[in-house]
This record gives C-alpha cells, sequence and structure tokens, in this order.
C-alpha cells in the first residue's frame, strides 16, 4: 500500500478554482500528494514548505505570469518536473516555459491522464506530424504579439510602444483567445 510519504508532491497552480477542484482528486487518485494554490505569490510560498517533484502551473494566473513560477521553481529546484499548462498557447510561450525549465507544454483543456503521462515523459517525439499549412494570418498576429510580450517581459504598455499600438488595444488583442488552426 502506497503512503502519504510515498506519495511524490505535485504543486498545482492556476486561478480557475474549479479546474483546480477537479484536477486535485484526479491526480491524487493518480498518487500524487497535490498541493494547491490560486496565485504566484501563494504558489511560491507553498513550493518553498512542500519541494515539490512535480508541478502543473497554469501560463496565466490571474494578472501574473506562469513563466514566473516556472522561472522561481526551477530556482528552488532544478530538479522538478513542471508542465506548463495554458489555454492562452503560443508559440513564444511554449519556447520561453522550456527555456525555462518547464518540460512539457500542454493547451487546455487537459485531463489527469494526459498531465500525468507529460509528468512521465522524458524524451521528445521525432515522430510528431508536421504540419503542412502555413499560419493564418490572425495566428500569425497572435503568435508576433505574444512574441513582443515575452521580449518585454509581460509589460504590456512597453510592449505596446514597441508595436505601436495603444494599450488598450493590446490588452483587447491578447485577451482573445488564440485563433484555431
Amino acid at each position: 500500500m502506497v503512503t502519504e510519504m510515498d506519495k511524490p508532491n505535485l504543486l498545482l497552480v492556476d486561478d480557475d478554482e474549479t479546474f483546480c477542484s477537479v484536477l486535485k482528486p484526479a491526480l491524487e487518485k493518480r498518487n500524487f500528494q497535490v498541493s494547491v494554490a490560486n496565485d504566484v505569490k501563494s504558489g511560491i510560498s507553498l513550493a518553498e514548505k512542500t519541494e515539490p517533484e512535480y508541478a502543473v502551473i497554469d501560463l496565466r494566473i490571474g494578472y501574473d505570469s506562469g513563466l514566473e513560477m516556472v522561472k522561481k521553481l526551477i530556482s528552488l529546484d532544478d530538479n522538478t518536473q513542471i508542465i506548463m499548462l495554458t489555454g492562452f498557447a503560443s508559440i513564444a510561450t511554449a519556447v520561453e516555459a522550456i527555456k525555462l525549465g518547464a518540460i512539457h507544454y500542454l493547451t487546455k483543456p487537459a485531463n489527469a491522464d494526459e498531465i500525468v503521462n507529460a509528468l512521465y515523459k522524458n524524451e521528445g517525439d521525432s515522430s510528431v506530424e508536421i504540419n503542412q499549412n502555413p499560419l493564418s494570418v490572425k495566428r500569425l498576429e497572435w503568435e508576433h504579439l505574444q512574441k513582443v510580450l515575452m521580449q518585454h517581459e509581460g509589460n504590456i504598455s512597453a510592449a505596446a510602444r514597441a508595436l505601436n499600438m495603444h494599450r488598450r488595444t493590446l490588452q483587447r488583442k491578447l485577451d482573445k483567445r488564440p485563433v484555431k488552426e
């Protein structure tokens, strides 16, 4: 029988409380000891106390970036296996998440089985199909906005200035979900 001490610690940080209330018991059934935080500050505090071996971090946590959470977790323990989970996927944020130390980047909705599989998958898959169609103009715009935002460390005002765009216009464009391909 697996005891609480034998279960690996997993930190779940997402501002969607309903999502957390569903995912937490599903991960606990898969033999993880799960700690939940709904903001970056609480997530960092929990990470310092629990020293998680695994983490599932949302990209957007309220108005904060989950990328900062990834960076902090890796600075605490570079062996932490981190999954970046998002409903706002972009190439720029995926690249940054991996560069900062996340091992995988999953788009919502992702179920507990997909998350657990990603946590234990340590190698890339060379058989992944390469898309033969170019990105749409709307998707290219979304990707470009995300890239510029990352270059300005998530500062919307600075990114808007760099794009020669009004800050509110940029915020409106960023609040929209990316175009599905």
